[in-house]
């Protein structure tokens, strides 16, 4: 088993046992590892230690159980989109595609795809020489499968692969690097503005669709903005797992609620560390 598959299993292990607790040996005994090894393996991958990510799981329990509502979003609009501190997703710069490549699925546009290995599962990455243009989650032996351009936002481009590209970026969706990254994105002016305003929020924050739609000085379109938030492909980048109902329940999510339930709580432990 390699290493980021050992640690996507322990993330789900802690999701399913949260309730109990288990300590540092039970969940590296649940990994085939000793303690010491399994703690120096999960802080590389994962950015945080096991006891602050299941800190940060039993954390989330807890404001559902207090607050299903004002707790759980934090205020986003007062300390989120209107925030002036600029961390991690702030070094993050959109560029939308023109109409003409948006009109034609990006014909004429060169670019590649790769796959590499996350703490959340493997991802595949599509790149042009303007930026990322998708992100998303893929089924271990997908990269085994022949490629569809029609399956990426760039269904009239031409493609070559390059796992290497693929490994910068999920390094750089998961990492701690603060490198500036631009995004190539196809979408409609709407659907940019929501991505656009998904990056002003900090990790672990949230946001419901009404408040993210109050943002844009749309208080009426929560569904268009629920409807661009489906509509994004790049996972992680583009946060939008951070959009929850307003109940504050977690909702569903592109690449499925498990995942999102896991990155949620991983994100705030890593906000947390990094203060």
């Amino acid at each position: 088993m390699n290493d980021y598959r050992r640690i996507a299993e322990a993330i789900a292990y802690l999701v399913d046992h949260r309730a109990e607790q288990p300590t540092l040996d039970e969940v590296a005994a649940a990994s085939g590892l000793s303690s010491y090894h399994f703690q120096r393996l999960f802080k590389r991958y994962a950015g945080v230690t096991p006891k602050q990510f299941l800190a940060a799981l039993t954390l989330e329990h807890a404001k559902k159980l207090l607050d299903r509502d004002a707790s759980v979003l934090k205020a986003s609009l007062e300390s989120g989109l209107s925030g002036p501190a600029r961390l991690h997703d702030h070094f993050i710069a959109i560029d939308a595609m023109s109409p003409g490549e948006y009109k034609s699925g990006g014909r004429n546009l060169h670019a590649t795809y790769g796959f590499a290995q996350t703490p959340f599962g493997r991802v595949r990455a599509v790149s042009t020489q303007r930026g990322v243009a998708a992100l998303d989650f893929v089924h271990d032996d997908h990269g085994d499968a022949p490629f569809d351009p029609r399956s990426t936002p760039l269904p009239q481009g031409t493609f070559a692969r390059d796992d290497r590209i693929a490994e910068a970026i999920a390094q750089r969706a998961f990492g701690v690097d603060r490198e500036p990254l631009r995004l190539h994105v196809r979408g409609t002016n709407f659907q940019v503005r929501v991505w656009r305003a998904l990056l002003q929020l900090e990790r672990g924050e949230r946001i419901s669709y009404a408040q993210l739609a109050d943002a844009l000085g749309a208080p009426r379109a929560a569904r268009a903005v629920g409807n661009a938030v489906a509509a994004n492909a790049v996972a992680v980048l583009i946060p939008c797992h951070r959009v929850i109902a307003a109940s504050g329940a977690v909702g569903t999510y592109r690449w499925s609620s498990r995942r999102k339930l896991a990155l949620l709580p991983w994100e705030a432990a890593m906000q947390r560390s990094s203060r």
